[in-house]
């Protein structure tokens, strides 16, 4: 299911706009994503710790999450340097690694993680629900808005549904294991899962109809720009052109 961690806390980033924070970091890395310069995106990556710091996360989940992502950045380092041609530096058996490879793979490195604790930093310090409206309101098409709500709904009705009929099946004395009937079981599991699920999106858009939905959500939290707002955003811009500015001058 979505994890919601660090949606909810007291700290100044929590308590900013949400279409300010969708706002900063889209902007930020969109210029990270496109940048080439080692020192550029050193900046960005202390900007993304910087604003990390102030959301004041717990550090232990936040680094769990970042582990993930460097684990699936190694198997990077693993082939880009052996795959790129240029100046030869370290020999592993008959592979060559060069030094334009080691580079390429530095430069996705720093840009992977100035994005993602940038994200975590400003996008998962807000409940899903107020994305949604939030992306309405900065006139994202309203069909991607309701599909971020929807899904974000549905994945739990989803998980219930199969922790239901998962404890059904161990009830009939179903234990799993490395057969074709343990295989089967769980094919047949995960196919009522999804029709299950199908017939109670069913009956929660019917039961909508009935209770007047006409295409559009409410929030209960109100969006309203303050004074601290608008000095965030600001300040992320005027970062955000610094780096596209450094991008372009340095050589």
């Amino acid at each position: 299911m979505l994890d919601e961690h660090f949606a909810y806390g007291t700290s100044p980033v929590h308590a900013l706009d949400p279409r300010v924070k969708i706002t900063a970091a889209t902007a930020f890395s969109v210029v990270v994503a496109v940048s080439q310069h080692p020192h550029t995106l050193y900046a960005a990556l202390a900007v993304s710790v910087a604003l990390l710091a102030a959301a004041r996360l717990d550090a232990r989940p936040v680094l769990r999450r970042l582990l993930g992502v460097n684990a699936f950045i190694a198997f990077l380092w693993l082939f880009i340097p052996f795959s790129v041609p240029g100046e030869a530096v370290l020999s592993v058996w008959k592979l060559v690694a060069s030094r334009e490879g080691l580079e390429l793979a530095g430069l996705i490195t720093l840009k992977s993680n100035a994005i993602v604790i940038a994200f975590t930093a400003l996008i998962a310090t807000t409940p899903v629900p107020d994305l949604g409206h939030a992306l309405r309101k900065l006139h994202v098409p309203d069909k991607l808005g309701w599909l971020l709500i929807f899904t974000y709904r549905h994945i739990f009705l989803i998980a219930q549904e199969y922790q239901r009929l998962n404890a059904a099946m161990k009830v009939r004395g179903f234990r799993p294991r490395t057969d074709l009937h343990t295989y089967r079981s769980y094919a047949s599991l995960i196919g009522m899962v999804l029709v299950r699920s199908w017939d109670r999106s069913e009956r929660v858009y019917q039961a909508m109809l009935c209770r007047g939905f006409n295409g559009t959500f409410h929030s209960l939290n109100g969006f309203a720009h303050s004074t601290r707002d608008i000095l965030f955003l600001a300040s992320m811009l005027a970062v955000t052109c610094a780096l596209a500015a450094g991008e372009i001058i340095l050589p």
